[in-house]
C-alpha cells in the first residue's frame, strides 16, 4: 500500500517546492540561465542517484532501452519550467497559476487518456470532471 502512495506523495511535496522555488527566482535573472542551473543542478543529482541504482546492469545497458520519449520530455519540461518562471513574472499568483494550469492540463488529458490509453470513466470521474470545469469557470471570475 505504501508503495502506491509513495510517489504521489515524491510529486507533491515536489511540486510545492517546484513552484516555491519558481517564485523565489528573481525577476533580473535570465530565465534562460536560470534553467541552465536548475538543469545542471537536476543532471548531477540524476547522475549520483543513477550510479547508486545500477547494480545489477551496466549505463550501457540502460542507455540502450532509451527511446523518443525521453527526448520530449526533457523538451517538454524545458516549456513547463519556462512557462510557469514566466507566468509568475508576469503576475500569477503561486495559488492560482499552478491550479488553473493542472486543471486545464488534467481536462485535456482526459480524451487522451481514453483514446490512446484505453483507460475508462466512471460516473463519479464524469462528476469529478464537472466540478473541476465549474471551479476552474469559479476561479477565472473577475
Amino acid at each position: 500500500m505504501i508503495y502506491y502512495y509513495l510517489p504521489i506523495a515524491l510529486t507533491i511535496v515536489s511540486n510545492v517546492f517546484y513552484h516555491i522555488c519558481q517564485k523565489f527566482i528573481p525577476d533580473n535573472v535570465n530565465p534562460i540561465l536560470s534553467l541552465v542551473i536548475t538543469y545542471l543542478t537536476a543532471i548531477v543529482l540524476s547522475l549520483v542517484i543513477l550510479l547508486f541504482g545500477l547494480k545489477d546492469t551496466s549505463l550501457l545497458a540502460e542507455i540502450r532501452k532509451v527511446n523518443w520519449a525521453s527526448f520530449a520530455l526533457g523538451a517538454s519540461i524545458i516549456g513547463l519550467e519556462l512557462g510557469f518562471l514566466l507566468a509568475y513574472r508576469a503576475g500569477w499568483n503561486i495559488s492560482l497559476g499552478a491550479l488553473v494550469s493542472t486543471i486545464i492540463v488534467s481536462l485535456l488529458l482526459i480524451p487522451i487518456g481514453l483514446t490512446v490509453f484505453k483507460e475508462t470513466l466512471t460516473i463519479q470521474s464524469g462528476m469529478g470532471i464537472i466540478l473541476c470545469i465549474i471551479g476552474l469557470v469559479l476561479i477565472n471570475i473577475k
